[in-house]
Parts: C-alpha cells; sequence; structure tokens
C-alpha cells in the first residue's frame, strides 16, 4: 500500500503543475522521436540500396572491357575492347558455376518513332542476358537466339522510353528508326527502376547484338568478335567469390597475359558493391540515431532541472511528510516516479511522433521508412534510463532534507 500511496503522490503531483509536466516530457519527445525517424529513414536507405542493385541482378559478375596498359599510359575501362563474345562461352563451357554469360554492347543514339524522338541508350544483347538480369518483358516477348543468329531488325524498348516515343499508345509492332534504321519493336520490358547511380534503367532500348554490331553501332576493326562487357550469373550465391577467381584465370590465360602484366579487363563484384552499400547504410543510421539521442541527453538535464526546482518548491510538503511518518525511501521513491512518469510517457508519445513523421517522410519522398523495433525498443528503454538517472539527484536530495529545517522554509 504505501508504494501504490507514494505512485499516487507523484502522479498527483504531476498533475496539478500540467503545463510544467508537458514542457519537462518536450524534450525527450522530441529526442524519442528523432531517433526513431532517423532508424526508419537509416533502415528505408538500406532497403533501397539493396533494391536498386539487386535490380541489376542476382549473383552478378560484369566483366568490363579495356583496363590495361599501352605504351607507359593506362587506359581506363572500356578504352579499349579487349574482351569477346569467344571469352563469354569460355567462361559458360569451362567454369561450372557459371550459370549463363552474356556479352553486350553498349551506346548512345537517337530514337525516331514517327513524329517524337529520344535520345537514350542502346544495348546490343543476346537472350542470356534476360537470364543474368532477371529481366522479363511487360508486354510482347523477348529477344531469341534466331533475332542474333539472323541480325533481324527487332527492337525491345524500356519503359522510359516507351512511355516517351509512344504515350498510352501500344508500341507493339511499331516501327522505330535508329540511326536511319527501321527496326520493329517486338516488346516492352519490365520496370527495373533506378540504379545506385541515379541512372535509369528504363532508358534503354535493346536489339540483338549482331544487329547492333553490324548496322547500329560498329564493331571493332581490330576484332569484329569484341564486346564490351559480359554479363556473368553465377548459380549459387556462396560461389561468387569462388566464380570470380576462375573468371580472371581463365580470361589471363585466353588472353595470354604473363604473370606480371596487369589485367586488360575489370571484373565488378555486385555482392560485394552490396556488402559494402549496405554497411556503409547501417554506419550512416547508427550516427544519425546517436547524434538524435543527444536531444534524450538534453530532455534529461530539462528534467533534472525541472524536479530541482519542484524539491524547492516542494520544501515545505517534504517536511510535513518526514513528520508525518514518511521514511526517506518513500520520499525518494515519489520524486523517482514522477521522473521516470515523464520520461516514459514522453517516450510513448516520441514513438507516435517518429512513426508519424517516417509516414510523412516516405510518403513525400517516395521510399519506405519502416519502423522496426530495434528502432522503437532501445529510444524507449533509454528514455525510462534517462528518467532514471537525471531524475536521482533531485530525488536523493529530497529525500535528505531535515524535516525541521524543511517545516521551516519559506
Amino acid at each position: 500500500m504505501r508504494i501504490r500511496g507514494t505512485a499516487q503522490l507523484a502522479l498527483t503531483a504531476l498533475a496539478a503543475n500540467r503545463t510544467r509536466t508537458g514542457l519537462t516530457m518536450l524534450g525527450v519527445i522530441i529526442g524519442v522521436a528523432a531517433v526513431v525517424t532517423m532508424m526508419a529513414v537509416g533502415s528505408g536507405a538500406q532497403a533501397r540500396v539493396a533494391e536498386q542493385i539487386r535490380s541489376l541482378g542476382s549473383n552478378l559478375i560484369i566483366v568490363m572491357s579495356g583496363s590495361m596498359t599501352a605504351s607507359g599510359v593506362r587506359l581506363g575501362s572500356g578504352s579499349l575492347l579487349t574482351i569477346t563474345e569467344d571469352d563469354a562461352k569460355a567462361m559458360e563451357r569451362e567454369i561450372e558455376s557459371v550459370q549463363v554469360a552474356a556479352p553486350a554492347v553498349r551506346g548512345g543514339v537517337q530514337v525516331v518513332a514517327g513524329n517524337a524522338n529520344w535520345s537514350t541508350a542502346l544495348g546490343g544483347v543476346t537472350p542470356g542476358m534476360f537470364e543474368a538480369r532477371d529481366w522479363a518483358a511487360a508486354s510482347g516477348r523477348l529477344l531469341t537466339q534466331e533475332d542474333v543468329d539472323g541480325a533481324t531488325k527487332v527492337a525491345l524498348l524500356g519503359q522510359t522510353v516507351a512511355q516517351n516515343l509512344f504515350g498510352s499508345d501500344d508500341p507493339i509492332g511499331q516501327v522505330i528508326r535508329v540511326n536511319k534504321v527501321p527496326l520493329t519493336v517486338i516488346g516492352v520490358l519490365a520496370r527495373k527502376g533506378q540504379t545506385t547511380q541515379g541512372q535509369d534503367q528504363d532508358d534503354t532500348v535493346l536489339v540483338p547484338l549482331s544487329t547492333a554490331k553490324k548496322k547500329l553501332l560498329g564493331s571493332s576493326q581490330a576484332n569484329a568478335r569484341a564486346v564490351g562487357a559480359i554479363l556473368v550469373k553465377v548459380r549459387q550465391a556462396a560461389a561468387m567469390k569462388d566464380a570470380e577467381q576462375e573468371i580472371r584465370s581463365l580470361l589471363r590465360q585466353r588472353h595470354h597475359l604473363q604473370p606480371e602484366q596487369d589485367d586488360d579487363f575489370t571484373l565488378r563484384n555486385l555482392s560485394e558493391i552490396l556488402e559494402s552499400q549496405e554497411a556503409s547504410s547501417r554506419v550512416l543510421s547508427l550516427l544519425l540515431a546517436s547524434i538524435a539521442s543527444v536531444s534524450l541527453v538534453v530532455g534529461g538535464i530539462g528534467i533534472m532541472n525541472i524536479m530541482l526546482v519542484s524539491v524547492t518548491e516542494r520544501t515545505r510538503e517534504i517536511g510535513l511528510r518526514r513528520a508525518v511518518g514518511a521514511r526517506r525511501r518513500d520520499i525518494l521513491a515519489q520524486f523517482l516516479i514522477e521522473a521516470v512518469t515523464v520520461s516514459l510517457t514522453g517516450g510513448l508519445m516520441g514513438i507516435v511522433l517518429g512513426a508519424l513523421s517516417s509516414w510523412a517522410i516516405a510518403y513525400f519522398a517516395g521510399w519506405s521508412a519502416p519502423i522496426q523495433a530495434r528502432g522503437v525498443i532501445p529510444a524507449f528503454l533509454f528514455a525510462g534510463a534517462v528518467g532514471v538517472f537525471f531524475g536521482f539527484y533531485p530525488a536523493r536530495k529530497a529525500s535528505r532534507l531535515n524535516p525541521i529545517d524543511a517545516l521551516r522554509y519559506e
């Protein structure tokens, strides 16, 4: 009963000064809301990065052409075509973990359809590219090996290109012109969205590799089989690193590179990029949450200040309670209950405010900001700890007042 009575006295004291109690809670409310919001935004950022990288394709290694040294000058990736369609076939044939290796070329073009035109990226690909990147057709059909073998004049449009050239009309069966070459649209690709660098993956036109090299973009005079990149899909995620090493060894062997020579190609393991990006996002989320936690500490200092003022104002009340038999621990418990109640109530209100803020950010920014227990629970517990830590000193000071001196206080 003594504990219940003490708790009732504490709640009555808080209710008697509602404005002061509300202002005391404000720091905790803002602190908890900031922590919850930052953690939610950080989780959303991690999910968005993962989604963007996975949109490129799962278990994907990209072999880029043209990183080599010529006459003492280091050439950048893509400046010289050093990988070929035959390299892609060798990977599929000789490396067991490789599911598909799809050679590709790429270039910028102007596409014309009737009175509309659009500047976009054109990719010359093989059917294996769609398997490597897990890319389906939203309508129509994909390219086939017969299209590549016959260098047929057909094209697949990304969603962005289809929208800008045809609007709401169905592009299937329509004719577009690329470098004055007529191409029949056979399909529209499913939407992929943006990459982590902000590049629109749907702003593209895909044609058979042979068509691109023979009729649209041209081919290397030194080697007609050369390509700009090879997209390699590995069967299992656990085999990514081993597959990368096997690909490097195979290409060095095929390109007759000596041990002291650098690679004349570049490998990009998208799984490693994903792990790196997610790790960076986690660090950023923790940093933001740590910064937001500072406001909780500030709120705790506010609680301590208000409680010290409350002790001073209620000195005669404390003396009277001591005179009629209240023990020091009863006074200590009362003021601790007041501090913890302010903190926990502010924490609950902060969680609600943080959830609303996260929803608003997700709505206006157009990305997810999920509320997770790992952000809410620590913030709430920290708010309670702040109440205990910063409320203990005022409570202890109140409990150690001399009853006689307290009754004489004016």
